[in-house]
């Protein structure tokens, strides 16, 4: 069996991986579709997705993933165009149809995972899944830019389709319990958090894989953010942030040929957390989106999203200024003018 799909990328369908039961313990309204494939995501989350799935988890129970269309990749993006293939002949063998087109996708499916790993495809790429009524996660990173990122969120106030989108560590358990008041840590008045931040062409320095980090420490510290400082030398980059409560938050990017690594510091009114696991892998996330698949409601508001992305836009423009320090209101006022054009 062949599809113009897998042979326009250069991949040949056997009939022992095409699965002939795809849509075996899936009624209609669980049924999964896939935009993107150039992400070793699309194979996780369908590993977790169908295997809970069959085993009857309640959580993932009635919902499966059962085509996904793998596009055509970003040429100029290593990280897209050079994992396309592999990833699309994987999830075939996993018994997910390929298809050719994001409207043939939407036939087949109710709820839609977008992955595709250019931030700069998601906003063509979801507008036609808004307009079919159909839920969506948009996987990290929402977009390439603020401007881009406050675009899909009006698209999605336009045709009424909530949505979502953040990294998996938003939702890390012991993040999430220090957010909520951790005895032994009470209030947050700082944290520190570090990871990888390497860059994508197009995108903003941080959105591809330093948002990361970013996003836990939005999670620890919440809503607020007004001032944004980025210090960034051959060796170090570090971006402060100033909350409106005058408690600081810090992302340090772990430097390029040094000790890779996620985590973080929190400093409380009550005591100190090191050594805070911020990565744990993608189930809870995964839970999150499916709970969203079930009842419509996001389990993260638009505006926490734009934070983060107005805390990377200015942090870009901190260091183009030589590490003066940047409003988050001032680059929010110069996206908002930028998204207009683009809608």
């Amino acid at each position: 069996i062949r599809t113009s799909a897998m042979t326009g990328l250069g991949i040949g369908l056997s009939t022992s991986a095409f699965s002939m039961n795809r849509f075996d313990n899936v009624a209609k309204g669980g049924r999964i579709g896939m935009i993107g494939l150039d992400t070793s995501h699309v194979v996780a989350f369908t590993n977790t997705i169908n295997g809970g799935n069959e085993k009857g988890d309640p959580d993932f129970a009635g919902f499966k993933v059962v085509a996904a269309y793998p596009t055509k990749g970003s040429a100029d993006m290593s990280a897209s165009i050079d994992r396309l293939a592999g990833f699309t002949e994987k999830l075939d063998s996993m018994g997910v149809e390929i298809v050719d087109s994001i409207d043939e996708l939407l036939e087949k499916t109710d709820v839609i995972l977008l992955e595709s790993v250019d931030g700069r495809r998601h906003l063509d790429e979801v507008i036609p899944v808004f307009k079919a009524g159909k839920r969506v996660f948009i996987d990290k990173p929402l977009s390439n830019s603020l401007a881009g990122a406050i675009a899909i969120f009006e698209a999605s106030k336009k045709y009424n389709v909530p949505t979502f989108s953040c990294s998996t560590t938003r939702f890390t358990p012991a993040t999430l319990e220090i957010a909520n008041g951790k005895e032994s840590v009470g209030k947050v008045l700082s944290a520190t958090i570090f990871c990888p931040a390497g860059a994508a062409p197009g995108h903003l320095d941080m959105a591809f894989y330093g948002i990361h980090g970013i996003e836990a420490l939005f999670t620890l510290m919440g809503n607020g953010c007004k001032e944004v400082t980025r210090i960034n030398t051959s060796v170090a980059d570090t971006v402060i942030g100033r909350w409106n409560d005058e408690r600081i938050g810090i992302f340090n990017a772990t430097p390029k040929g040094g000790k890779g690594g996620f985590g973080g510091t929190v400093y409380g009114d009550k005591g100190i957390e090191e050594k805070v696991p911020i990565l744990v892998g993608y189930d809870p996330m995964l839970v999150e989106i499916i709970e969203y698949f079930r009842t419509g409601k996001v389990p993260l508001a638009p505006e926490s999203t734009l934070e983060v992305f107005a805390f990377m836009a200015a942090a870009d423009e901190s260091k183009l200024n030589g590490g003066k320090p940047v409003s988050i209101e001032s680059v929010m006022k110069k996206a908002q003018e930028k998204a207009k054009k683009m809608m």
